[in-house]
């Protein structure tokens, strides 16, 4: 059973956090996302052949575009989360970047082809948040996507691949976000000052 507390306190904390995205700059949005892409090669050192899974982001999240370009660069395969609107729960998969694109109905870019990768075997998942704490929790939109995708990473006790990493604004971290039965723990979160290793992810 869901408790009705934790529910509200998330989405209070959503709300504000959201409000504040929402009030970033196109200027402070687009230095944000190039320095994100900069750490993250950095740190990761992005390899050819890497299986690489990025978002197609909305007008208020932290663009992925510069983070896909640079995956690409260096010979990533690139997949896109796409919602597969006829399995129950309406499950998330992950697509091969193409040209043939559309629009879901809550207005996020999917791709359109067929070459579909399960989530086990991914290399590094970047994922879009709203807000995150240092123990590598997500505060992520209320959907519930990435955490049935990744469910099974709660189980395992030595092997954790794929690698989660958060993308966000530094502005975006927050004391503690109080855990819930379907978390899946973040490894990292990179923002424009730099890396946040996570200490339970």
């Amino acid at each position: 059973m869901i408790d009705p507390a934790l529910t509200s306190d998330r989405k209070t904390m959503r709300r504000a956090l959201r409000a504040r995205r929402r009030a970033v700059t196109p200027a402070e949005r687009k230095e944000g996302a190039r320095l994100i892409a900069h750490h993250a090669d950095c740190w990761l050192r992005l390899r050819p052949s890497w299986r690489i899974a990025l978002y197609a982001a909305l007008p208020e999240e932290l663009d992925s575009t510069p983070l896909i370009e640079l995956a690409r660069a260096r010979g990533c395969r690139v997949y896109l989360p796409r919602i597969d609107r006829h399995t129950l729960g309406r499950k998330m998969q992950f697509v091969a970047l193409s040209d043939r694109q559309r629009s879901n109905r809550l207005g996020i870019v999917e791709p359109e082809g067929s070459q579909i990768l399960g989530a086990r075997w991914l290399d590094v998942v970047f994922l879009p948040l709203v807000g995150f704490d240092s123990h590598g929790l997500r505060l992520g939109t209320g959907g519930g996507y990435y955490d049935r995708a990744f469910a099974f990473r709660r189980w395992r006790q030595v092997w954790h691949t794929p690698q989660l990493v958060g993308l966000a604004y530094s502005f975006q971290q927050v004391e503690e976000i109080t855990p819930a039965a379907h978390d899946v723990l973040l490894d990292a979160v990179i923002t424009e000052k730099g890396v946040i290793r996570c200490t339970t992810g």
